[in-house]
């Protein structure tokens, strides 16, 4: 497996494929050392250009990336009827239909998910840190694929973990007001405030809305140095992309 792409298993409909990319084997230096795909953290654009040129060279040329300006909001941008070549989108998830198109949104410690159809027709990408969960990055993204909920696959990709992601009372209570269920996905520290399951959450929130088959969500941005980039552990840094895309069938 190449070292610039996370080797995960996803059950994925025929001609429907999924990357994550890590921090190896791109051409930035440090901080940002060294498969940056971000434009905006800071880093000479044409080693920016250079990851990208790569990351397009392990996808395939022919499929084109939806990159998004992310701000943690909730807006979904379909991306069927633009040019991708003359567009960035400001949102924070994208769907599609379109062959060769890439939802893609980047990370660096929120929950990137990935979602599809059972047939691969509808295909989708969410960046998810607590600020879009709570307020409900997933839930729109769902309904912006337009298919039953038990026709929808999901994945969740590296983030920060439970251990590692401390939080104030002022967050666990929005979750809480959402569903107190979420109250289980919090343990107190012994600071007395609150390490966050945002894996966790995020399984709630889809299955608030049906979903119920969920892969992913095991690895940890924080705890991985020499793979992921993390804004929690180092502040100043690159940011990796989780992609999904659909390539022509016979």
């Amino acid at each position: 497996m190449n070292p610039s792409l996370l080797d995960f298993d996803w059950p994925l409909p025929a001609g429907v494929r999924a990357a994550f990319t890590t921090r190896q084997g791109g051409v930035s230096v440090a901080p940002w050392d060294s498969f940056n795909v971000a434009t905006h953290v800071g880093d000479d654009a044409a080693q920016v250009a250079a990851n990208r040129a790569k990351l397009a060279g392990l996808m395939g040329h022919e499929v084109e990336p939806a990159w998004l300006t992310q701000v943690h909001g909730v807006e979904v941008k379909e991306i069927d009827a633009t040019p991708l070549s003359t567009t960035l989108f400001t949102a924070d998830a994208a769907v599609t239909s379109r062959a060769n198109t890439a939802c893609v949104v980047m990370v660096a410690d929120c929950l990137p998910v990935l979602l599809c159809s059972r047939d691969g027709q509808r295909l989708g990408a969410a960046h998810a840190g607590w600020r879009g969960l709570v307020a409900g990055v997933i839930e729109r993204t769902v309904r912006a694929m337009a298919t039953p909920a038990n026709e929808l696959r999901a994945w969740l990709g590296p983030a920060i973990s439970q251990r590692h992601f401390e939080v104030g009372e002022e967050v666990r209570e929005e979750f809480v007001k959402w569903d107190r269920a979420a109250n289980s996905r919090f343990k107190m520290n012994a600071r007395g405030r609150w390490q966050a399951d945002l894996a966790g959450l995020a399984r709630l929130r889809l299955a608030s809305v049906g979903v119920m088959d969920v892969s992913g969500g095991d690895w940890c941005t924080y705890a991985d140095a020499e793979r992921f980039y993390s804004h929690r552990r180092d502040g100043k840094g690159g940011r990796m992309a989780a992609l999904i895309w659909r390539v022509p069938t016979p």
